[in-house]
């Protein structure tokens, strides 16, 4: 009786936090929409909602049975149980998993699956063609984010060192995966028309949307992280809550003062990306750091994400919302925390652990280089200059993001010159 409680409160958290997940998608199209002009809105919000219908369904065909190939594959490097969702022995009963059913670990997972292709979005924003993005971010999620989720949550070689990789919910296997994909795309595509001119400054057009974003992800990431408990055990939840918690808080004051004393001035855009900073920060040890080092750990993140958009900004690697800094150096830096600070740190720990973000990084850096140089010379990534001048939203779509004007027959005539 008792089991069939607990199996069912499970259950039911973790599809709770699936649907948390799915909220932060609402919080990533905000935030890369806030961050960038209004003339590329329906672009953006276009490759939001593309991304994760992508996600979900090529998760289902062949993502889930790579990153979960089952335990003959155990320790290896590489492993694929079928094609589809294989259902038949353990669609809705105990023998899966004692705390879930086969269904619910793939709802979840498949969240996090599309969170890996978001995050490049934001990065080539407002100058990478619509149709190599979404090539692209279905090969990562069908394909790269699979294989190096095996090698840890899948069974796979970093789970079977001897200082097991550890990286509870994916500040490497999902953030960094992200960051490096976006890291090669914005190499590959080099900076928008006029970013570095400072004749003709870009700037977001809605620090509200970008704000809202923000706390969309901050709410969202409680499922992202409390999820990844993987139970509804009272302790373990509660503790990875008070650390994600603690986590965005202290990563928002440290990048606001940081950022205010750097640049002489209360910079809001460092700020929001010092709060994904802290989350991103405590999410690889969320279940094995104490509150309190949770908080030193996500201040240092906050601290890294400000220097970092300065260096990236400096070399002209243009990132329009950050994603590689919050991303990728801080993912980096949370997945070595846990070496460092947690209740399991130990020398061997942080050797593990920079095995496993050198193997993945690699991995993901060399997968995402081949494929954007093969959609390079097939398609072309970037689009031509005059349509980044016009706006995506014209150029791609044939579409307006806002309308300013309520007279009836000025909004025909501009709809009209659109469309022709």
């Amino acid at each position: 009786m008792f089991e069939t409680i607990n199996f069912s409160l499970s259950n039911i958290w973790i599809l709770i936090c699936s649907c948390l997940v799915f909220i932060m998608h609402l919080g990533f199209a905000a935030l890369e929409t806030g961050l960038t002009r209004s003339k590329n809105t329906v672009n953006i919000l276009f490759k939001n909602v593309g991304v994760l219908s992508i996600g979900i369904l090529s998760f289902a065909l062949i993502g889930f049975n790579l990153m979960y190939p089952g335990e003959a594959f155990s320790g290896s490097f590489f492993g694929l149980s079928g094609i589809g969702l294989i259902t038949d022995n353990f669609s809705s009963t105990s023998l899966y998993n004692p705390n879930y059913t086969f269904y619910t670990d793939f709802i979840f997972q498949a969240m996090f699956a599309a969170t890996a292709a978001t995050i490049v979005s934001g990065a080539v924003a407002e100058r990478m063609k619509l149709g190599p993005f979404l090539i692209f971010a279905l090969l990562l999620v069908a394909i790269s984010y699979p294989i190096t989720g095996m090698w840890h949550w899948g069974g796979g070689f970093l789970s079977t060192l001897k200082t097991p990789f550890h990286d509870f919910a994916g500040s490497t296997i999902v953030h960094s995966v992200g960051g490096w994909a976006a890291l090669a795309a914005v190499l590959f595509l080099g900076p928008r028309l006029g970013r570095y001119d400072k004749l003709n400054s870009i700037r977001p057009h809605s620090f509200a949307l970008a704000s809202i974003g923000v706390l969309l992800l901050w709410f969202g990431w409680f499922g992202f992280n409390a999820g990844s408990v993987l139970s509804a055990d009272p302790q373990s939840v509660s503790l990875v809550f008070i650390n994600t918690l603690l986590g965005g808080a202290s990563g928002t004051f440290f990048a606001k003062v940081t950022s205010w004393v750097r640049y002489k001035r209360p910079d809001l855009l460092n700020t929001l990306n010092g709060t994904l900073a802290g989350l991103v920060s405590v999410t690889a040890g969320a279940d094995v750091l104490t509150p309190l080092t949770s908080f030193f750990v996500a201040a240092l993140g906050g601290v890294l994400v400000v220097f970092s958009a300065e260096f990236f900004n400096n070399r002209q690697i243009d990132d329009p919302v950050g994603a590689i800094s919050v991303h990728l150096i801080v993912g980096i830096w949370g997945t070595l925390a846990v070496g460092l600070f947690s209740n399991i740190a130990s020398f061997s720990q942080v050797l593990s652990q920079l095995v496993g973000i050198l193997f993945i990084g690699a991995f993901t850096l060399g997968f995402s280089c081949i494929v954007l140089l093969v959609l390079s010379k097939v398609y072309g990534l970037r689009v031509s200059s005059d349509h980044e001048i016009e706006g995506l939203d014209r150029s791609e779509h044939k579409d307006l993001s806002y309308t300013y004007c309520f007279d009836p027959v000025v909004i025909n005539k501009e709809t009209s010159n659109i469309a022709n």
